[in-house]
């Protein structure tokens, strides 16, 4: 009987170093897709690669093998027919890429060749990313596959945390990572058969919860970190926290999405929720990671949107009446990070901010409504910085 085979659109770092990782653990054969010619050439020509995790207690390393990698740009053909014959199907391309990929899975479900469903799960740093993907696909699929959809495909969203900081020089396909992680999706899509057997997935009934947390927390202080260290002229993160005011800065954000966290979801309790944050601000604080503020702050404007992890939880407090100045302080921040070198989103929110007035480019930026009662503090906000650029 062959073995498992799991494929995975996106051959970047976190690809190869921790979805690939936990696949070639579990025993599954992993074939990467990707467009970047040598990304792919260099996967065909390297048999196997290194991962190597780094801990607060040193450094352990792992060799994958057993995967294959295909351009989608030249052989979508061959793409369609491994699906067809998967097992599963991750990602992790961002979730801008995720429309782009949509019409080879459809296709592969609709050739499905092995009679078990495949199991879509995205891997992304965005709220209901499979959902998402699974929207697109459906557009792609015949009808008599969306009939018959459940047996021949499974969508289960996931809710990631693995920290990978900028590469050394000349590591190749070779990834170094942060040795602490979380990979929590959802369990019931899946029944009544068990979900798809991968070591070190945290299988959960309702995800709602873990992904608000983790967006909401080590995303959110994370980003924030990175705003206020470029502001500060700080090259890296651990550098930003090691600065006792902005590390104050950061705690006291975290304490107001941590007050959103625990009234939203009565089982995560005020110590549980205090235990988290200290553990990601111990995490981002480590200096061996060496994490560049300008690598986390990149894409700024999809760190501003509606569901994100700056407007995202703000707007919940505002709708509750609660407290969110802190988190004003990190919409600020991120709203001058303006043409930043090698990041498009940092130019083109500059763009916004010269040619739109504060109201149209508060309502663009972020989806706000101009009812609602955070938009008003974010418009200042908009009017400041607008003001200052002049």
């Amino acid at each position: 009987m062959p073995g498992k085979k799991g494929i995975h659109f996106g051959g970047g770092n976190i690809g190869r170093g921790f979805v690939a990782e936990f696949l070639h653990n579990s025993g599954y054969e992993v074939v990467f897709v990707d467009v970047m010619d040598n990304l792919i050439e260099t996967l065909q020509k390297t048999p196997k690669y290194t991962v190597t995790e780094i801990g607060p207690d040193g450094e352990t390393t792992f060799t994958i093998d057993n995967y294959r990698a295909i351009n989608s740009k030249h052989e979508m053909d061959k793409v369609i027919e491994e699906i067809a014959t998967a097992d599963t199907v991750t990602c992790a391309v961002g979730p801008n890429i995720l429309k782009f990929i949509a019409a080879p899975i459809a296709k592969g479900i609709n050739n499905r060749k092995k009679s078990e469903p495949l199991a879509v799960i995205a891997c992304e740093n965005a709220i209901g990313a499979t959902d998402t993907l699974r929207g697109f696909i459906e557009k792609e699929l015949s009808e008599e596959t969306k009939a018959n959809i459940k047996d021949k495909a499974r969508f289960a969203n996931s809710a990631i945390d693995r920290i990978v900081p900028i590469q050394p020089e000349g590591s190749g396909m070779n990834v170094m990572i942060e040795k602490f992680y979380e990979w929590c999706v959802e369990s019931k899509p899946f029944e009544p058969a068990s979900p798809p057997d991968i070591k070190g997935v945290h299988y959960v009934e309702d995800l709602q919860p873990y992904i608000e947390r983790k967006l909401f927390t080590v995303n959110t202080g994370h980003a924030t970190a990175a705003y206020y260290g470029y502001n500060k002229g700080k090259q890296y993160i651990h550098e930003v926290l090691e600065d006792k005011e902005l590390h104050d800065i950061v705690q006291n954000v975290l304490k107001e999405t941590a007050h959103l966290i625990t009234q939203k979801h009565d089982h995560i309790s005020t110590k549980e929720q205090q235990d988290y944050v200290q553990n990601i601000v111990k995490r981002i604080s480590n200096p061996v990671l060496k994490d560049n503020v300008e690598r986390v702050g990149r894409a700024p404007l999809r760190k501003l949107s509606r569901k994100e992890r700056f407007i995202g939880p703000a707007a919940h407090l505002a709708e509750m009446g609660e407290k969110y100045d802190c988190l004003l302080g990190s919409i600020e921040m991120c709203l001058r990070f303006q043409n930043v070198q090698g990041d498009e989103e940092s130019a083109e929110l500059a763009k916004k901010l010269k040619s739109m007035s504060a109201k149209e480019a508060t309502q663009d930026i972020t989806g706000l409504e101009p009812n609602h009662p955070l938009f008003n503090d974010v418009q200042k906000l908009v009017e400041k910085v607008q003001g200052e650029s002049k």
